[in-house]
């Protein structure tokens, strides 16, 4: 597979091997892995980072570099790298302030795994009794001939030089939206309307969404209270929950006073749907769906393969009735700009035409 920064892990090998680097990008498997991992860098920021699973291989293999294993000494004789270390060098890089440890534990290696499932080599090794890490030294050499070549310092260049797209991309992208209302409408509904598409990072998609939503809600009253004649009027308030795509397991989007459950998804996968509902007991969730296809067709979908899974029509009209409302952005969206707000113009599922203000 080739892409955009595929040139520049070549031009990397190249300054590294010389004439060489072509063989060296075809042999190896780790190399291949990050020219798979960073076919994002140069689709602008709303393209998921993979920070995780490099992050992991970066700092396990700068500390390979640091021990000075490139060069000499023997590897397999190392204490390892401790946990904690590791953890805290992850988190001090660019982006990766927020980071876990699933990547270091087993989630890179699944990943690798599932490109590679003929490679014999597990990336990284770890013994879980003394919480002590090693990176699998036959992934970081390449044999060609009688000779072997040290891919390490290479494998840091090509993750140092991602980072660095993704920076830059990153910065471009906060810019225009400081500059946004000194730039012509027709660039600021390109640009939002990017962010909503169904090939946006979902992280981007979920903030989108909730800006939106948040002040769609934000004008609707609701009147209650405990006595007739004590009654009062709020406003429908949105949250956040949690951080944004944490893969956490936790509810995106809470409403008060209604006690609402939003959850933002990307997919039709009946199964993830009602496995969020089973979260909550089967209270009732609205999904806000990243997609161009319409709420009954999405809700078809989703009914079809419950259908096929349940053959009891109780079960299937059970788990129906807990999706309280699909939301679909990517429907029909028109942007309007009013009163120094840039405002949606949305047709959501009840056909009502609505103003939601993103600032």
């Amino acid at each position: 597979m080739e892409h955009d920064f595929t040139s520049i892990i070549k031009d990397i090998l190249k300054g590294n091997f010389g004439d060489l680097h072509n063989i060296i990008f075809e042999k190896s498997e780790l190399v291949n892995y990050l020219n798979i991992k960073t076919k994002s860098a140069v689709k602008g920021s709303k393209s998921r980072g993979n920070f995780a699973n490099l992050y992991a291989i970066y700092v396990l293999v700068e500390d390979y570099i640091s021990k000075e294993f490139d060069k000499d000494g023997d590897y397999t004789k190392y204490e390892g790298s401790v946990f904690t270390n590791l953890f805290k060098r992850q988190r001090e890089l660019p982006f990766g302030e927020k980071l876990q440890n699933h990547a270091l534990n087993s989630r890179m290696n699944e990943e690798f795994k599932k490109y590679f499932p003929l490679c014999e080599y597990q990336p990284i090794i770890r013994n879980t009794e003394t919480k002590r890490y090693w990176f699998n030294e036959n992934l970081l050499k390449v044999k060609i001939d009688e000779n072997y070549y040290n891919l390490a310092k290479c494998i840091i260049q090509i993750i140092n030089a991602y980072v660095k797209t993704k920076k830059t991309s990153f910065q471009k992208f906060i810019e225009f939206c400081d500059n946004m209302n000194n730039m012509p409408i027709r660039e600021q509904q390109d640009f939002i309307i990017n962010l909503l598409a169904p090939n946006s990072d979902a992280r981007i998609f979920e903030i989108v969404s909730y800006s939106i939503l948040k002040y769609y809600y934000y004008d609707q009253n609701i009147y209650w209270g405990y006595e007739i004649d004590k009654i009062q009027k709020d406003n429908l308030k949105l949250y956040k929950t949690g951080r944004t795509n944490a893969n956490d397991g936790g509810i995106d989007f809470v409403m008060k006073p209604l006690g609402r459950f939003f959850q933002v998804t990307e997919t039709f996968d009946a199964d993830k749907y009602f496995l969020d509902i089973d979260k909550v007991e089967k209270y009732p969730i609205t999904f806000v769906v990243k997609s161009k296809q319409s709420v009954d067709t999405i809700k078809a979908k989703i009914r079809e393969q419950a259908e096929k899974k349940y053959s009891i029509r109780m079960i299937v009209e059970k788990y129906m009735s807990c999706i309280e409302e699909i939301i679909s952005f990517c429907l029909k969206t028109h942007i309007l700009f009013r009163h120094g707000y840039l405002f949606y113009l949305l047709e959501l599922p009840s056909n009502c035409k609505v103003f939601a203000r993103f600032t």
